[in-house]
């Protein structure tokens, strides 16, 4: 006899089978030379940008935002920086 909650179900759906590889693999696509060069790294959900001038940031920033809008991929209000603001607004005008 087992006791309750003893025993944990290991059955994942097909559908979210390999979900962060696949996410990962489908950014890692997007920024390949950005990644290459190393003025961005990635990681899941995460995109640091690593420059060491500000006018760098800015050109580097609006080069990621582009190429997430033209894979139809978003970023989170919360976790933008000033200048990311900057660039979606320059993408919508």
């Amino acid at each position: 006899m087992m006791l309750e909650e003893s025993f944990k179900p290991t059955v994942m759906f097909f559908r979210l089978t390999n979900f962060l590889v696949t996410f990962q693999t489908m950014t890692n696509k997007i920024l390949l030379d950005l990644i290459n060069t190393r003025e961005v790294t990635s990681l899941i959900d995460n995109i640091i940008v690593e420059t060491e001038k500000e006018k760098e940031y800015d050109e580097v920033v609006k080069k990621v935002v582009k190429r997430l809008a033209e894979n139809y991929l978003y970023i989170k209000s919360k976790n933008q920086h000033h200048s990311i603001y900057k660039q979606i607004d320059e993408q919508n005008a």
